[in-house]
């Protein structure tokens, strides 16, 4: 079996969710990755966070609502792919 790879934006998209939902474990598999692979991403983002400094209010707002269109676009291509599934 090859090893898949992921690009920047889906791994961020999915620490978005995580984060947003709290789950790694349902993210993890509602994307049909390993629960260990978006940990291991969660630890590098952690690492890279604490050479950042504090956000302002703006950018915690901006950061909330890409967070919030990520999980609106995520949730969007499951209908969408369910609806394909149904249709089949």
């Amino acid at each position: 079996m090859s090893k898949r790879i992921f690009d920047e934006p889906f791994k961020r998209m999915a620490l978005d969710l995580a984060h947003a939902r709290g789950s790694i474990k349902d993210v993890a598999i509602e994307l049909g990755i390993s629960s260990n692979l978006l940990s291991k991403w969660k630890e590098r983002e952690g690492i890279a966070k604490a050479d950042t400094t504090s956000l302002s209010e703006d950018q915690q707002l901006i950061r909330k609502l890409q967070k919030e269109l990520k999980e609106a676009q995520l949730e969007r291509l499951r209908v969408s792919g369910l609806s394909m599934i149904i249709i089949l």
